[in-house]
């Protein structure tokens, strides 16, 4: 099959798996900014992924491409060492029009991979696992969505680490989205450079979103109505 045996089919698949991470990111941001308008909105859409199938199965279809890109990127990293054999060892000025994260963009992917695979811990597993096994009493825990955001964020460590992601993340999709583009034949001479500016654009606004949630919580904000009535400001000291 010539999406895995042809190097550019395996290229391909990168292209189409990285939208679907850029879209599975679009999604979760977007998701996120909620908490910071309404906690009620918030848990409302949470119960809404883990008590519905088809968006379960929808969600589990995005992290699967996301998983196949991920898979794809080691497979495709680890034969171009192969191919190059001992070659890679050898010392060579960096290229003027390449950029740093495209030499890098395997570092940054696993800098990406645990960063996800600590949010997921510490946010699906703790708010969809309950929905999904029917669990009663973890379901009643679950269902505060914003109550797993503030006790994450509450963590200086945990907001360190979710702010080192973010910005391997911001290098990861600023690259992929231009690189996308270029494979699937969408970028040509004149839109090679829009392409760029878009992707950057684009993936300052998603990372900026999940940014200003974590610090947001992390400096004890509390959405409005969670507040008592006489509450004046969103900033709790």
């Amino acid at each position: 099959m010539w999406l895995i045996n042809s190097s550019i089919g395996r290229k391909v698949v990168m292209s189409v798996t990285g939208i679907a991470l850029v879209l599975f990111l679009t999604f979760h941001a977007s998701m996120n900014v909620v908490a910071l308008i309404s906690a009620e909105g918030y848990n409302m859409i949470c119960e809404f992924l883990g008590a519905n199938w088809y968006a379960v199965v929808a969600t589990l279809g995005l992290a699967a491409l996301v998983a196949l890109h991920f898979i794809y990127a080691i497979w495709l990293t680890l034969q171009n060492r192969k191919a190059r054999g001992n070659n890679r060892y050898a010392v060579t000025d960096k290229p003027a029009m390449v950029e740093w994260s495209s030499q890098n963009m395997l570092v940054l992917g696993i800098i990406v991979i645990l960063g996800m695979g600590l949010h997921l811990y510490n946010f699906w597993y703790n708010m969809m696992y309950a929905e999904l096994v029917h669990d009663p009493e973890m379901i009643a825990m679950a269902t505060n969505g914003v109550y797993h955001i503030a006790k994450t964020f509450s963590c200086p460590v945990y907001t360190a680490i979710y702010m080192v992601w973010l910005a391997a993340l911001w290098f990861h999709l600023n690259h992929g989205i231009w690189s996308s583009m270029q494979t699937m034949g969408w970028s040509g001479h004149i839109w090679f450079c829009r392409w760029k500016v878009i992707g950057t654009i684009y993936t300052t606004v998603i990372i900026l979103m999940f940014a200003a949630v974590a610090l947001a919580f992390a400096f004890g904000y509390v959405p409005c109505d969670m507040q008592a009535p006489a509450c004046g400001g969103c900033l709790l000291g």
